[in-house]
């Protein structure tokens, strides 16, 4: 194994090592995956990949961090992409949840309020009703313009704690295997990564043990996205947008959808269709460049 890839090897493993440990103490301690804590907990979690790789890249390796990891801020087209992409395809990814079977337009949230019955106590739940009742404004609405502007501010700076680590160093690392080839490595160390989180209930509350799988098929799908536009845009900042508003626009069709957490939503096979269109339309795009990059190794996210 050449130094190249012992480096992605050990940051991998130290990323596994920091993120699972960070989780199991807090569970060991009857920490509960239950609002508000989880938020935090969750935001912490997505940090460990980010000190993993500062400490492989600079602690080990003495090499410098913000360059040497793509941390770089010029804004260029590929930022806007990375910014408003994630939120077109959460649009798109209702009316084709609705072409599966199961799956039912519900604009009076019955859907989402029935998700929650798990969650919130009768009590909470009426009075959750009554809320979503008195906004002049319907819900999806309201979350649609927090998503606009949470992706690019709040998500991307928690989600710069996973991008720093998976995009600023393992795709680095990885890319000289070849665009698709490092895609797909990342793609399933990165959902192998959020098993602690899965088997408690995230994205998959009603079906945890199957999440485990779908959620490895939904960052294997995503993940060539996230390699194309960093590379673009030769910034992991722009990875970190991309995932912000990933996370800012998930829970849009659980609004006004009703069905499985296996069906619905972005880490759903809804969203794997979405997701498997998108790339095919990358493909075709790249292809009319003048220098394509999914035929290279990925030269242009390799720092000077």
């Amino acid at each position: 194994m050449g130094k190249r890839f012992k480096k992605a090897a050990l940051f991998t493993a130290l990323a596994f090592v920091l993120s699972w440990s960070f989780i199991y103490l807090y569970f060991a301690l009857g920490g509960q995956w239950v609002l508000p804590q989880a938020l935090l907990i969750g935001v912490i979690y997505m940090y460990m990949p980010a000190a993993a790789a500062i400490i492989v890249q600079k602690g080990v390796f003495r090499q410098p961090v913000l360059k040497g990891l793509n941390v770089r801020l010029q804004w260029n087209r590929w930022f806007a992409a990375a910014w408003l992409l994630p939120i077109a395809l959460a649009l798109l990814l209702i009316p084709v949840a609705l072409l599966i079977p199961g799956v039912e337009f519900s604009p009076d949230m019955g859907g989402l309020l029935e998700r929650l019955e798990g969650i919130l106590s009768p009590q909470e739940l009426a009075e959750m009703e009554d809320q979503l009742e008195a906004f002049p404004v319907h819900l999806f609405w309201i979350s649609l313009a927090q998503a606009i502007v949470f992706g690019i501010t709040v998500n991307a700076a928690a989600a710069f704690g996973e991008e720093l680590g998976w995009r600023g160093l393992l795709q680095n690392e990885l890319l000289p295997l070849g665009f698709w080839q490092a895609s797909l490595i990342i793609g399933v160390i990165w959902g192998l990564w959020h098993a602690p989180l899965i088997l408690q209930g995230h994205n998959y509350p009603d079906n945890p043990q199957w999440g485990v799988l779908m959620m490895i098929v939904f960052t294997t799908l995503i993940t060539p996205l996230f390699t194309y536009i960093t590379c673009k845009a030769k910034s992991v900042i722009a990875a970190s947008i991309f995932h912000g508003s990933v996370n800012a626009g998930a829970g849009l069709s659980l609004i006004v959808l009703s069905g499985s957490d296996l069906i619905v939503g972005f880490t759903g096979a809804a969203g794997f269709l979405v997701l498997i269109a998108c790339n095919a339309g990358m493909i075709v795009y790249d292809r009319r460049q003048e220098q394509p990059l999914l035929q290279g190794a990925g030269a242009p996210n390799r720092p000077e």
